[in-house]
């Protein structure tokens, strides 16, 4: 029952995209910023992260008891009301689409010359700094999203669901957009959001080697597994290494190495094979195929253990 669900919330996503308006995401987003604003508040490290946790819970329990209630209430009504509910909640979390609709015209926008353009759009989607960019950041930048983002916005969510319905898929997608806005080791949010980024790195772990283990099968596997046994430990986020490392290999591109973030330099490590030449337009359109192809195996993958389980149990 769940892959037939995972698989229509993927099939929702695919034909109407992320909702123009009325996102719940958007709302609570600007409800975390709200709240954030008022707790994160001058005290000590242990103070700020104890705030960080009052605000991750009041956040996050209300919506995923919630949801799981009136799960279990509309399954006592109709079979098929939970069944569209949960189908609703998937692809409000999915972004397979969007990602592809936020990625694709910075690669057009390469292809025509227009760096301008391609520096607005690619800043729409990574925190680092794109005003001075040349083509070969823009397009790092780029690939770099889309391989992080297959697992945050794709793979991620479709693991929880199946995992654990509408109230898992909706504790991962919150707790992410939560990391998102919260995780960084700003002076403000190093402490602070140190709860909401550690939640995320557990709730992530095994769909992020399960994402890179699919980019790995989908490309160049040999290359894919020796970045990922060899840079990812270098990457200073437990998750987002091996996606990107494997991703990286798969594709037989460059990525990683020195990046713009809040007005400084950054210099990171490498991430798959360094002898090539810088990434291109080209590449970006192959990071979505990846994604594209990616989500297919999976959906595959979940149809045909569905099937051996049926036929166990007969």
């Amino acid at each position: 029952m769940m892959t037939l669900l995972a698989c229509a919330g993927v099939l929702a996503d695919r034909v109407f995209g992320e909702p123009g308006r009325w996102h719940p995401l958007v709302g609570f987003g600007r409800l975390a910023g709200w709240l954030e604003q008022r707790l994160n508040r001058p005290a000590t490290p242990a103070g700020k992260i104890a705030r960080g946790l009052l605000a991750w819970g009041l956040l996050i329990l209300p919506p995923v008891i919630g949801t799981a209630l009136l799960t279990i209430w509309l399954a006592a009504q109709a079979w098929w009301l939970a069944a569209a509910w949960q189908v609703l909640l998937l692809y409000l979390a999915l972004g397979a689409r969007s990602l592809a609709q936020h990625v694709a015209p910075i690669a057009a926008a390469l292809r025509d010359g227009d760096l301008p353009a391609a520096r607005q759009l690619t800043a729409r989607i990574v925190s680092r700094d794109t005003a001075d960019a040349d083509a070969a950041a823009l397009a790092k930048a780029a690939v770099e999203s889309t391989l992080e983002n297959g697992n945050d916005a794709v793979f991620g969510a479709l693991f929880w669901f199946l995992v654990g319905g509408a109230p898992a898929v909706v504790l991962f997608r919150l707790a992410n957009t939560l990391d998102a806005m919260w995780g960084y080791r700003t002076p403000r949010f190093l402490h602070f959001g140190r709860v909401a980024a550690r939640i995320d790195d557990a709730l992530n772990w095994l769909p992020a080697r399960l994402t890179a283990c699919s980019y790995a099968l989908l490309g160049n596997t040999r290359r894919a597994l020796a970045c990922w046994r060899t840079q990812a430990p270098q990457w200073s986020s437990p998750n987002a290494g091996p996606v990107m490392a494997s991703g990286a290999g798969s594709l037989d591109v460059k990525l990683g190495g020195p990046a713009r973030y809040h007005g400084m330099d950054e210099q990171r490590p490498p991430l798959g094979p360094q002898d090539v030449a810088a990434p291109d337009a080209d590449d970006i359109t192959r990071a979505l195929a990846l994604v594209r192809h990616a989500l297919w195996l999976w959906l595959a993958v979940c149809v045909a253990l569905s099937l051996i389980m049926q036929g166990m149990a007969r």
